[in-house]
């Protein structure tokens, strides 16, 4: 029997504990041990051989993967795709992150379509891979005397972090929605923003950054998500609010639009202010429509169970490693 593949997954260096990045590698540092896989996940490498080496973000990776392939050229390389990645550096002409995508044996997409965005030449080498959630417990019932919606975003300009705060603002005096938002400061100038919002609009309360757990704890008590982004990679919140039965009013992005689908009853244009109020108003006032949006986060559920995405990555050993396997 083979011994175990040892897989390197490489960070982008600076990488916040509870940041995109650093979740995903460690939700796949696990389902890869499950398959039987030995996993390091790091910052820079060290110098050690590793039989397959993953790194997330092309752009910030490029050294780490340089360094490597140079010592290692026999090292099969992944690389998976961030939304900086394919909605900045790629359009934008970066260098670096165009090679390290010409040097990756596999790309990995966090979703259906994002290999329409690369150049002709590397298409067939993306392989898709949802990012699972694990069903957590039943949801508590709601407090009919409160309409907390809720934001899980850190406060950098791609996110559009503050558009709920700014849509809550037209609400009418007798709407019952809060907006908690729950995200690290790493725009300074959006902290500030969201500190004053806090202060002079009661229906937005930025609660700084939360350890994961209690961040999911305030997804599933909330009456909604709102993903206002312009743009993603594949943002694992959706997966997490999903599997919650959690209605999702998302920015009409390629990302959201690929894992949601076009009929999906909650989208609003990017950066479209008055019409986020107007959903969020018609979410709290129609039943129906919040059972619509619980449909669709429960169409989104089966299609991101953990087994899926430990299968996405076993196949991809299969492909890089056929005689390492675990």
């Amino acid at each position: 029997m083979p011994s175990p593949p040892a897989i390197l997954l490489l960070l982008p260096p600076g990488s916040p504990p509870d940041a995109g990045n650093r979740v995903t590698a460690e939700r796949w540092a696990r389902l890869l041990r499950e398959a039987g896989a030995e996993v390091e996940i790091a910052e820079t490498w060290d110098g050690r051989p590793p039989d397959l080496a993953v790194a997330l973000h092309a752009r910030k990776s490029a050294p780490e993967l340089e360094r490597l392939r140079a010592a290692c050229p026999g090292t099969p390389v992944v690389v998976a795709l961030t939304g900086t990645d394919l909605y900045g550096d790629l359009p934008g002409g970066d260098g670096a992150a165009l090679r390290s995508l010409q040097a990756a044996d596999r790309i990995v997409a966090l979703h259906p379509g994002a290999e329409g965005f690369l150049p002709e030449e590397l298409r067939d080498r993306v392989r898709v891979v949802l990012q699972s959630a694990e069903a957590p417990e039943p949801r508590p019932l709601p407090d009919p005397e409160r309409f907390p919606v809720c934001v899980l975003s850190h406060l950098r300009p791609v996110k559009d972090p503050l558009r709920p705060a700014e849509a809550a603002r037209y609400l009418p005096p007798e709407s019952r929605i809060e907006i908690l938002h729950a995200g690290a400061p790493l725009d300074p100038e959006l902290a500030e923003r969201a500190r004053a919002e806090t202060r002079d609009n009661p229906r937005y309360h930025w609660l700084g950054p939360l350890p994961r757990g209690q961040a999911l704890r305030l997804l599933g008590a909330s009456r909604a998500l709102v993903l206002p982004s312009l743009s993603e990679g594949g943002a694992n919140v959706l997966s997490e609010a999903a599997v919650r039965r959690v209605p999702i009013l998302a920015s009409r992005i390629p990302s959201s639009l690929a894992l949601l689908g076009e009929d999906h009853p909650g989208w609003f244009e990017s950066g479209d202010t008055l019409g986020l109020a107007a959903l969020l108003r018609r979410l709290e006032e129609d039943p129906f429509l919040e059972d619509a949006l619980q449909r669709s986060s429960e169409g989104l559920a089966r299609r991101v169970r953990p087994a899926a995405e430990r299968r996405a990555w076993e196949g991809l050993l299969g492909e890089l490693l056929p005689d390492r396997r675990p």
